[in-house]
């Protein structure tokens, strides 16, 4: 227990000098939470281009407003919360740029990705963003009911019951056997 209270003091002691301005503290943090930002943004875009645009941009803008960061043991929350707003940013941005390009011809642009022949990444990039969202901070990034709701500014109940329409649309698109 007392190594549990160690740790959340360090990190806390983290975030709070990342909130006074020092660099290395907050380079510190983003570096814990690497994995975790890459998943929520592979979950919610498809190309490694737009990925790293995201994580980039929210790099920039968690840096720029770490002042703003109300409670300091919420950073990875709040970190996830900007990085969505910034994949939705981008989403919205491709949107528009698809419809002029439809307007101007079938232009299509494919993307190699090392991981698109997996079935399990397959069929989770199929779900919509919603179930796909959810189930990546899930199961990928192990982040708990509550604290999704609080990223996605949802109820619990929408959460659970995504996670169920998720895990029953993958059991439909791997089959069965998948999940025995």
């Amino acid at each position: 227990m007392e190594l549990v209270s160690f740790l959340d003091h360090r990190k806390k002691s983290t975030v709070y000098k990342a909130k006074k301005g020092d660099k290395e503290a907050f380079l510190s943090l983003i570096d814990e939470n690497r994995l975790n930002i890459y998943r929520v943004a592979r979950g919610i875009l498809k190309n490694e281009e737009d990925i790293k645009d995201a994580i980039q941009n929210t790099i920039i803008k968690a840096f720029e407003n770490m002042c703003t960061l109300k409670k300091d043991e919420y950073f990875k929350t709040w970190l996830i919360r900007i990085l969505i707003n910034e994949c939705n940013e981008i989403l919205r941005k491709d949107k528009r740029s698809a419809s002029l390009e439809k307007n101007m011809g079938d232009v299509t642009e494919r993307y190699i990705d090392s991981y698109e022949n997996m079935d399990l990444i397959q069929a989770i990039n199929s779900l919509s963003e919603e179930l796909r969202v959810t189930i990546t901070l899930f199961y990928f990034d192990d982040i708990p009911v509550k604290t999704i709701s609080e990223i996605l500014e949802t109820s619990e109940g929408t959460v659970k019951a995504r996670l169920s329409r998720a895990r029953a649309k993958l059991k439909e698109i791997l089959g069965e056997d998948a999940w025995s």
